[in-house]
């Protein structure tokens, strides 16, 4: 057990009223917050306990199963008593419930060795599985229903977790210990500037967000904004080989976050890669919107995005053949452009990738769970009174998905252990949202989400040009990740069969970010391949190849061969659109303070 520690009594006392005074300070803005944001939450309370009190009534209606879950729930507290009462004696034996080997939080070697945290453990780990077990075996309830009880049974689960709590975490108790009570204090302070740049509301910090600057050590690429518009700035990078493919590139990366998780640092800029290998590279960099762009829609994305960039291009370069490549969201956009030019007989793009990119909706894995009428009723409420939705709620909802890794390792490291957050490139950018403007979203939710509209022919129409994906036949590439909570892989697959031309379809390793942030010098996660194209993903994924490293030259190989023979390297300093200023723009480096 850690040994106990004395805090100096008169530091600690002006450390508290320190402390006192800054938490009246963050009180009153959290209260003037809540007036002028009228309640409006995500998740919204009121929603969540009328979930669960459908599942109350799910489980009154059959006694028997209930009494039963609680007789087995008796029974295993039985046999994980015997078990303590064994370790108490001395004996080694295994436990009744061991943690899955991915969850980081009892990797503490006092969790096993230490038989009072070892018990502990054992009966967090025992009441968690049987609660989610019980939840999830209830009859009765609607799918939307269930799929939200299940969803914030696990939050509740993992909030409650003995690592979350000081006095039941060993390492917190040493470190306490080892710094007198300082680490607490350090905790609190964290824990009161997080509130307070959260405006009352708590803003965990992910990463040392004094340690990165956009366009300083992220964002590098050189290069030169060459268009921009109400809704992006177009970038187009300096070559960096004598030569290039004819066709240049240009990426579509989506306006939930910004374009610079392409181009962190040289180390991991897909950017970079991108140039090195003799691509003429542009992107577009959208605009962090304010009310003034509430009236924004879906088609003013296409419109001024893609469409306007393909124009530039052309300008610039003289090349009416391009190459393009959407992210996410972008991926979205970039597949509506293709189907858009294909009703309109317009053959300007003749390859496209497609990197965790959603085109069928019907199963959107747990973004789901905040997708119904009631949810989508009063974020639009919300955004109509002020234009947009604000980054804090998209960044929230992401958090929640992946709980452990984005939320409470970091209440463990900042606030119970007195720690910095790690600098981190990648959660500095996750860190970095973007507004949504009002109409654009209200119809990507609408159209896309809830009523999966993208997935039918001619469901959607766009400048007055019903689209249908069948009729995209430009070879495709699809990448997409094995553990993606925001794009599940087997709905990304399934969207892909709906193309009309061929696909190559490509699975990466991990997540959403890192499994496509993978460059062939980490030689992490490796990707699976399938020449065939069988409806079901699972049979996909069981007759695929698994190949090691990254997949960025699998994806420059294919590319490189639908892009056309070399030419001389094209300087955007010289080309034909006079530069506007050096990337990465403007645009990029505006912080969304909502």
């Amino acid at each position: 057990m850690p040994e106990t520690f004395e805090p100096d009594p008169a530091e600690l006392g002006r450390a508290l009223a320190d402390l006192l005074e800054r938490s009246r300070r963050v009180a009153r803005t959290f209260l003037k917050r809540r007036v002028e944001e009228d309640g409006f939450r995500i998740p919204d309370p009121k929603i969540v306990g009328n979930a669960f009190a459908a599942l109350s009534q799910a489980l009154l209606a059959e006694p028997e199963k209930l009494e039963q879950a609680q007789q087995q729930l008796w029974q295993r507290m039985g046999e994980l008593w015997q078990y303590g009462l064994r370790r108490a004696a001395g004996e080694r034996i295994a436990p009744p419930i061991a943690p899955d080997p991915a969850d980081k939080r009892f990797k503490d070697e006092a969790w096993s060795e230490d038989v009072v945290f070892d018990w502990i453990k054992q009966c967090y780990l025992l009441a968690a599985r049987w609660l989610q077990d019980t939840v999830g075996a209830v009859e009765g309830l609607e799918p939307k229903v269930k799929e939200k009880v299940a969803f914030y049974t696990r939050q509740l689960a993992d909030a409650l977790s003995p690592t979350n709590f000081a006095l039941t975490n060993p390492a917190v108790l040493r470190r306490a210990a080892e710094t007198k009570g300082e680490s607490l204090l350090k905790g609190l302070e964290h824990l009161l500037a997080d509130l307070e740049k959260g405006k009352g509301e708590l803003a965990i910090s992910t990463t040392r967000e004094d340690a990165f600057i956009v366009g300083g050590n992220l964002a590098t690429s050189p290069g030169k904004v060459i268009l921009e518009n109400e809704l992006m700035q177009l970038v187009q990078y300096a070559p960096s080989t004598e030569q290039v493919h004819k066709r240049p590139l240009l990426v579509v990366p989506p306006w939930i976050n910004k374009f610079y998780i392409l181009d962190l640092q040289p180390r991991n800029s897909f950017i970079k890669y991108a140039v090195d290998q003799g691509f003429t590279v542009f992107v577009i960099s959208w605009v962090n919107p304010g009310r003034e762009l509430a009236h924004k829609t879906f088609e003013n994305y296409l419109e001024e995005g893609p469409l306007a960039a393909l124009d530039a291009i052309e300008r610039a370069l003289g090349e009416h053949e391009t190459t393009v490549i959407g992210y996410c969201l972008g991926g979205t956009l970039t597949a509506c452009l293709l189907a858009w030019l294909a009703a309109k007989g317009e053959d300007r793009v003749k390859a496209a990738t497609f990197l965790t990119t959603m085109t069928d909706f019907a199963d959107p894995g747990e973004l789901g769970v905040f997708i119904d009428d009631e949810q989508l009723d009063l974020i639009e409420r919300h955004m109509q009174k002020k234009g947009y939705l604000e980054a804090r709620h998209m960044q929230k909802v992401f958090s929640l998905m992946r709980a452990n890794d984005l939320i409470w390792s970091f209440v463990v490291n900042n606030y119970l252990m007195g720690r910095e957050p790690p600098a981190f490139d990648l959660l500095y950018w996750n860190a970095d949202g973007t507004r949504m403007p009002c109409m654009m979203h209200s119809f990507y939710l609408r159209s896309m989400y809830q009523k999966n509209l993208l997935a039918q022919p001619g469901g959607i129409v766009l400048k007055g040009v019903p689209i249908d994906l069948g009729r995209i036949e430009v070879p495709c590439y699809f990448l997409s990740t094995r553990e993606d909570h925001i794009a599940p892989w087997a709905s990304t697959y399934r969207g892909s069969l709906r193309f009309g031309g061929p696909v190559r379809f490509v699975l990466g390793g991990s997540g959403h970010i890192a499994g496509v942030i993978n460059p062939p010098s980490s030689t992490k996660y490796g990707y699976w391949v399938n020449p065939r194209q069988p409806a079901d993903p699972a049979v996909w994924l069981a007759r695929a190849e698994h190949k090691e490293g990254s997949w960025w030259p699998d994806w420059r190989a294919w590319l490189a061969r639908r892009s056309g023979r070399k030419v001389p390297a094209r300087d955007p300093a010289r080309g034909s659109l006079p530069p506007i200023e050096d990337a990465p723009g403007r645009y990029v480096k505006v912080r969304a303070s909502d």
